[in-house]
């Protein structure tokens, strides 16, 4: 099917869905909303899978749509124009089931692609760790065999939506004495457990989507490690290169929402009569334009050049929260009687972009030495 046609047919689709008991379901959830609708929103996305809307870079042979680059852009951007909801399954879907694909075993294909296409089970990611966030490599949370069995003790921190999830894939030292980036394995760690707490962490938005897990003697089957065992490192970074996948340009026809009704409220309040602002709204636009042209050149890569990506849209997403709050004026000092407004949500949250997903600290290391090749940062 032809990029035009398949853009009218998921138009078409999404006005068609989008409606009845999922009409109120637009533009609700996201960073900083997780709470929102969820098990509606957790029912549409069953909703998609059925209609095969799931997947759609997945190859065939593993239940996906085995859609090029250009098809996923389109309906990820024509997803985002409807301002279909949120995704409760991005976890399973964009990071885990691609890293199974092209590194799991055929029995952890065949367990578990099929039950993330048709969003059946949900995933979270146990990596950050209280003394481990940006800095990965320093994760202590320890695995050990146990006959035909792992064996897990440590805490994780930031995992997000871990109180709703069922499995976790969980970064652990397997190595006793490794150190850094030797002696990590990629775990796949059943949640409902007695060895395994999920603590919510309740944020300054007042959701509570972040959560901190306690492993404590949990346990997962030995066969449930992706990649060798102390390879964990090598299979990690293919995930984190995933995570910055096509689906980021969704995210930005997102941002362009958002600037339109920031425009919106600038006109109406009299913001824009503003020299400063209404020169710092047309910035913001123009380096909107420059992030997709960025994406749509990198799309399809994996390694270091992503984290550029990264480093792009997280930092436009938390100037434009301050430049939110500038349009908003004293107004935005106010909050309601329910907490936060849709504004103000979007401004504290806005402080977490440029952390979760990869510090921006750690992605200018990266782009420095695997880049610009210049020497490494010396860590005592």
């Amino acid at each position: 099917m032809g990029l035009a046609e398949f853009r009218a047919t998921v138009r078409e689709w999404l006005s068609d869905n989008l409606s009845g008991e999922f009409t109120d379901l637009r533009g609700r959830g996201g960073p900083g909303r997780e709470h929102e609708s969820f098990g509606r929103r957790l029912a549409w996305d069953r909703h998609l899978a059925a209609a095969g809307w799931t997947c759609l870079g997945w190859p065939a042979e593993h239940g996906g749509a085995d859609l090029d680059l250009a098809h996923q852009v389109a309906f990820h951007e024509e997803y985002a124009r409807a301002r279909g909801p949120a995704r409760v399954s991005h976890l399973g879907e964009e990071l885990l089931g691609p890293t199974l694909i092209a590194l799991g075993t055929p029995a952890q294909r065949a367990r578990f692609l099929p039950p993330i296409r048709a969003v059946g089970e949900l995933w979270c990611q146990g990596w950050s760790e209280p003394e481990a966030g940006s800095d990965l490599a320093s994760v202590t949370t320890a695995a050990r065999r146990d006959g035909d069995e792992w064996v897990i003790d440590g805490q994780k921190v930031w995992t997000s939506l871990a109180h709703v999830a069922q499995w976790c894939f969980v970064l652990a030292r397997t190595t006793p004495g490794s150190r850094r980036h030797a002696g990590l394995s990629y775990l796949l760690v059943p949640l409902d457990q007695p060895g395994v707490t999920v603590r919510p962490i309740t944020q300054l938005t007042g959701g509570a989507e972040f959560n901190e897990v306690f492993f404590d003697g949990a346990r997962t089957a030995a066969d449930l490690v992706v990649g060798e065992p102390g390879d964990g490192w090598r299979v990690a970074r293919r995930t984190l290169g995933f995570e910055r996948g096509v689906s980021t340009l969704g995210l930005q026809v997102g941002f362009r929402h958002e600037l339109d009704a920031l425009v919106d409220l600038a006109r109406s309040t009299g913001a824009a009569d503003d020299p400063l602002l209404r020169h710092r709204l047309a910035r913001a636009a123009l380096d909107l334009d420059v992030l997709r042209s960025h994406a749509l050149r990198t799309l399809g890569g994996t390694g270091p050049e992503s984290s550029v990506t990264k480093l792009l849209w997280a930092t436009w997403h938390r100037a434009f929260g301050d430049l939110a709050m500038d349009v908003l004026g004293t107004a935005g000092l106010l909050t309601a009687d329910d907490g936060p407004t849709d504004w103000q949500r979007l401004y504290l949250f806005s402080r977490a972009d440029t952390i979760y997903g990869g510090a921006n600290e750690i992605q200018r290391n990266v782009i420095a030495e695997r880049i610009l090749r210049l020497p490494r940062e010396v860590i005592g």
